[in-house]
């Protein structure tokens, strides 16, 4: 069961998508503005937030942006616009999936199902806090023990396998990535896509195997991998009609490999 935020001003959708939800076994609160919803994040935790652009007080793009200043939760985008500058622009701003209107509730619940597997974690504001799960008093000191004696004595650190190709550096177990030396700022997606392709170095992997294994998804919309790679190639300092590292075959799949 995760613990969603409904964004939504239009009561029919609201009400329809609360039932579904609810129905999937899901914890949900719904409010119809931006500010209300703003409020709700910086004072609860949430798994997941489902936000529509089109709402009364705030646009959504302006929304997103000041809930990405407070929180780290994942942000599910609802939008009917479906062009690729205004998706890559979302994306860019913090959002972690989008769904173009309309789309099934059914559609929905996959892909907050997606979501959560990816993320992994809690997210927002003081999770601890706001679920009620802080440690108690004296307890701090025995977690934070806890988390470098192994049973039997100071637990060793991980060995971390960074991941080279060519000037890109990948360490899967920090979750970081650098370029020429120069650490890359990348959203959590751009960093598993990264790091997918990075592992199959000089390999061409089709836009299906991305999705499935990178978006958990054993269908989906080619558009999505498209736009997160365009934005990847940005963060490389590449395009797709000067590319470096990532080169695309149309109707095959994209292949990362160093730049000869």
């Amino acid at each position: 069961m995760a613990s969603v935020l409904l964004v939504e001003d239009d009561h029919f959708v609201r009400a329809a998508l609360i039932r579904h939800l609810t129905d999937a076994s899901h914890s949900v609160r719904s409010v119809g503005t931006a500010l209300e919803a703003l409020r709700e994040i910086s004072q609860l935790h949430f798994d997941v937030v489902i936000l529509d652009l089109g709402l009364p007080d705030l646009d959504g793009t302006k929304a997103l942006k000041m809930l990405r200043g407070i929180a780290d939760v994942p942000v599910i985008i609802a939008t009917a616009r479906d062009d690729e500058a205004g998706i890559v622009r979302l994306l860019n701003d913090g959002a972690d999936d989008y769904l173009t209107k309309p789309f099934s509730a059914e559609h929905l619940t996959a892909r907050i199902a997606a979501v959560l597997r990816r993320s992994g974690s809690r997210s927002g504001p003081d999770a601890h806090t706001a679920m009620g799960a802080g440690p108690g008093p004296g307890m701090s000191g025995t977690m934070s023990a806890m988390s470098t004696m192994g049973a039997h004595g100071p637990a060793r650190a991980p060995i971390s396998h960074v991941i080279r190709v060519g000037g890109i550096s990948v360490d899967p177990q920090r979750r970081s990535a650098t370029l020429d030396g120069i650490e890359l700022d990348l959203t959590r997606r751009e960093f598993d896509l990264l790091a997918y392709l990075a592992g199959r170095p000089g390999t061409v992997v089709s836009r299906k195997d991305l999705l499935a294994r990178v978006w958990n998804q054993p269908y989906g919309a080619d558009k999505t991998v498209d736009v997160h790679l365009s934005w990847l190639r940005r963060k490389l300092g590449e395009s797709a009609a000067s590319p470096r590292y990532l080169h695309t075959y149309r109707g095959v799949g994209v292949k990362l490999e160093p730049p000869r």
